[in-house]
């Protein structure tokens, strides 16, 4: 059976959809090098991409591509379809003669080696702004290729392009705070809004055909040089987000709009009140008499656009912690059951399989291991989380079956060299003893080890091939500022990584078929 991102059956592994074994870095496109303050679809990801392929990389493993909200995390996005716009290539704009190269200059002042998305805001989308009205007014609503892409994408894309028009109208404010007409939708006001708001709206369409032009021309050139990418996808969507906004029968919502439930997770080790995430919960049971089919889509258009997907806090499906809306905490919560099998049972029926790696980290039930291996879903292991027990531990790799991605850390974790140089001493000597190297040499160490562990994807954050501190750290949870900044510049890669990630693939089994791989995702270039 053949289905999104390559061959699939009932269960779409790790090693089905790659071919075999196979290895990965782990970098979000933000991250990239370049000229304008934040990595973009252009020359600097085709450069990427050409070092993966000259390392013997099969696969490139992104966050989620969205529009960032709330403290710019990619996990709190305006949209679970919509693109990113801060990733839009402007040098591929100003070629096209839609701003001049002058006009690139601010943004080339902001900072190298991280994302200051304040500068980006101020500075990027109007300049995006100038782009896309002079994409239009040189007849560019009229081009075939823009007209293939609304119409495609309308089931989205009209309620997400008002959205946006309406927060910037608001100073940014969240749709929850809009005066009533426009929070409930009422048609009068809808209609209103669309005429008094035109040519934003018409802003926001450009901006998401450009990044799915972008977007599908770097995918293009991942699938000829061999290369799947590894997408992600939060269970919950924000708050503050189009879904919310135009399907408010979805989740537990007031009759204002304001969620009366919301989620996290229980009081544990880590945290004594647990985690308040605030986002809303979902509907379950309009959900299934609808034949699940928001998460159909959903999961459609992701997989238009990556080869696997990464879904995160996949215990949630099985039970997920409600806590009331009100609570200032996560105490007070309590466990509700989950869509389970029947909703995955429908998406592997209407998708033609299930090309999906469950995010099982934490404390995981045996009904959350249940569903995960009824649907052959590969789970994560993490090495950093491997050295705290016993040797019954599942994250240490004699444990591990083949059907899993593992990596050293996560955008979550700090970076290997960080976690160990703080560890516990007891843990260090586990680590030590387990790899049979010094301190100086743990890391390396630790990379290898994925690379010759059984899982069949072994992934690795590029800050940890290079080596990286606490400095180059992508996200610190529970910290609601600071997050996601970190950019890496070509002269941080050292000549000799690609040939030595090359060698460890070729002596562990993960360099595989050679040559391009099929994507669904070809789509009209800029």
């Amino acid at each position: 059976m053949s289905g999104p991102g390559g061959p699939v059956g009932e269960a779409a592994s790790v090693a089905g959809v790659w071919g075999g074994r196979a290895a990965g870095v782990l970098l979000h496109p933000t991250s990239l090098p370049g000229p304008h303050g934040v990595g973009e679809l252009g020359p600097e990801a085709v450069r990427w991409l050409d070092l993966l392929a000259a390392a013997g990389q099969r696969v490139w493993q992104v966050l989620p591509l969205g529009p960032t909200g709330y403290g710019d995390s990619p996990y709190q996005s305006f949209s679970a379809f919509a693109g990113n716009p801060y990733l839009i290539d402007v040098g591929a704009l100003a070629a096209a003669g839609l701003v001049a190269d002058a006009e690139l200059d601010p943004l080339r002042a902001l900072p190298s080696r991280r994302v200051d998305f304040g500068g980006l805001y101020a500075l990027k989308l109007p300049l995006l702004r100038r782009a896309a009205d002079a994409f239009l007014a040189a007849g560019g609503e009229s081009e075939p290729a823009f007209r293939a892409f609304r119409e495609r994408e309308a089931a989205w894309l009209e309620d997400f392009a008002l959205f946006m028009a309406l927060k910037e109208e608001a100073g940014g404010a969240p749709w929850t705070s809009w005066d009533r007409p426009l929070r409930l939708r009422e048609p009068a006001a809808l209609a209103d809004a669309r005429e008094r708001l035109a040519a934003e709206v018409a802003r926001q369409r450009v901006w998401q055909y450009w990044f799915d032009a972008q977007w599908s021309a770097v995918k293009a050139q991942a699938a000829a040089r061999g290369i799947r990418v590894l997408g992600d996808a939060p269970i919950f969507v924000a708050l503050d987000s189009a879904d919310v906004w135009a399907h408010p029968e979805l989740y537990h919502l007031a009759e204002d709009g304001r969620p009366t439930v919301v989620a996290g997770v229980p009081p544990d080790y880590f945290s004594a009140t647990g985690q308040r995430w605030g986002n809303p919960l979902y509907r379950w049971d309009v959900l299934a008499r609808r034949g699940y089919d928001w998460w159909v889509s959903r999961l459609r258009s992701a997989l238009e656009r990556v080869d696997l997907v990464r879904i995160d806090h996949f215990r949630g499906f099985a039970a997920y912690w409600e806590v009331p809306a009100e609570e200032p905490t996560a105490v007070r919560g309590r466990w509700v059951e989950g869509p389970g099998a029947d909703l995955f049972a429908t998406l592997r029926r209407e998708l033609g399989g299930l090309p999906v790696v469950a995010e099982d980290l934490g404390v995981i039930t045996p009904d959350v291991e249940e569903l995960r291996d009824s649907f052959g879903l590969p789970g994560m292991k993490v090495l950093q989380f491997a050295f705290a027990g016993g040797p019954d531990d599942p994250y240490l790799p004699h444990n591990y079956p083949r059907d899993c991605v593992v990596y050293t850390g996560t955008h979550d974790n700090d970076t290997t060299r960080a976690w160990y140089e703080t560890a516990p001493e007891a843990e260090r000597d586990h680590v030590r003893r387990y790899l049979g190297r010094p301190d100086e040499e743990v890391v390396a160490g630790l990379v290898r080890l994925a690379f010759a562990s059984v899982a069949d994807l072994a992934v690795v954050p590029l800050q940890d091939h290079l080596g990286l501190g606490s400095e180059a750290r992508m996200n610190t949870p529970g910290r609601e500022s600071g997050n996601w900044t970190w950019r890496f510049a070509w002269e941080d890669v050292p000549g000799w990584l690609a040939p030595h990630l090359r060698g460890l693939a070729e002596v562990y089994g993960r360099l595989g078929p050679t040559g391009p791989v099929d994507t669904p995702y070809r789509r009209s270039v800029l």
